[in-house]
């Protein structure tokens, strides 16, 4: 117990000093720029290229070692696009450190409190704790699509209208940050200032459907790419394809409430042996010791948390309908 603490304690006086060295240093780069911009800065030159102090920045990410574990693997562009999609602006490192941090919380406090024979649940219980941020953001991920596909018919009717008005298509992407809230009006914000700065309207497109992985953005900027080459009136193709998209969404709730029954009974199978094991742990804990202290026991338990998992994605698979 007393080891856990330690490498618990070391761990937050590693965050804290890391935070408080970070802060200083933004607060000095925030000067350095403040300074350039006043004039008040002096320019020195180096091998005959002049180098403007507070305009170059060499920003160096905490934690190298987590870095490079997540670049060998090729893990960090995945956890930046999901971070992203999230809506959420933490860095890798740092969601890294946040699941980290949660696992030792959680196996810290669970160490301290079951008893000696238990100690090897706090390794299921850290492992658990540790997850917390990952659905966390993958919930927002799930909550953050689900209320851009709800706006983005909307959307769609505004740039036909915007165009049919005499806008330009680009000038109308712009009038959606005014106009619809987040997260489609900084989407699309942002997709007008790329191709507002040299970015091609094509590319500009494409990593809006990538920064928004749904079928209906990629409806949208196959048809406008597709428009693009071929002609035609773009605003009564996005006039057809808002309404093709608000009845795909209309079928996918009338499916999700038919549905309905199906996920809880998943949900609730799922729940139930996990219920008895907590209600084992209070009514008969010796019979729980078995399975954390004996080796056949071990060998059970892991294997009936396996089945459990792959029945609950089956049952997820069954209910699962994609229009």
């Amino acid at each position: 117990m007393n080891f856990v603490l330690i490498v618990v304690a070391i761990w937050l006086a590693a965050m804290a000093i890391w935070w408080l060295v970070s802060k200083f240093a933004r607060s000095s780069d925030v000067d350095k720029i403040k300074s350039r911009l006043a004039g008040t800065n002096k320019a020195k030159k180096e091998k005959g290229t002049v180098v403007a102090k507070g305009l170059i920045r060499t920003e160096k990410s905490a934690g190298h070692i987590i870095d490079s574990f997540l670049k060998k693997y090729r893990l960090q562009g995945r956890i930046a696009e999901l971070l992203e999609q999230a809506g959420l602006k933490w860095h890798p490192t740092r969601f890294i450190h946040a699941c980290l941090g949660a696992f030792l919380g959680g196996f810290g406090v669970a160490w301290m409190i079951l008893p000696g024979d238990l100690h090897q649940a706090a390794w299921i219980i850290g492992a658990a704790a540790g997850a917390a941020p990952i659905l966390f953001a993958i919930r927002k991920r799930k909550a953050r699509l689900h209320k851009f596909e709800e706006i983005f018919p909307d959307a769609l009717e505004f740039v036909a209208r915007s165009m049919r008005a005499g806008h330009a298509f680009s000038v109308s992407l712009e009038m959606i940050h005014r106009e619809f809230p987040e997260p489609v009006a900084g989407e699309f914000r942002r997709t007008f200032e790329e191709h507002n700065l040299g970015l091609p309207l094509d590319v500009a497109l494409q990593k809006l459907g990538k920064r928004v992985p749904s079928l209906d953005v990629h409806f949208f900027v196959s048809a406008v790419l597709l428009q693009k080459r071929t002609g035609g009136n773009l605003a009564e193709i996005l006039d057809k394809l808002a309404y093709v998209i608000r009845e795909r969404f209309k079928l996918r709730g009338r499916i999700r409430a038919v549905s309905a029954h199906g996920k809880m009974t998943a949900t609730a199978l799922s729940l139930i042996p996990v219920a008895v094991a907590v209600l084992m742990f209070f009514v008969n804990p010796d019979y729980v010791r078995f399975f954390f202290t004996d080796e056949v026991g071990n060998i059970m338990m892991a294997s009936a948390v396996g089945l459990q998992l792959i029945g609950y994605g089956i049952m997820k698979k069954i209910v699962k309908i994609e229009v």
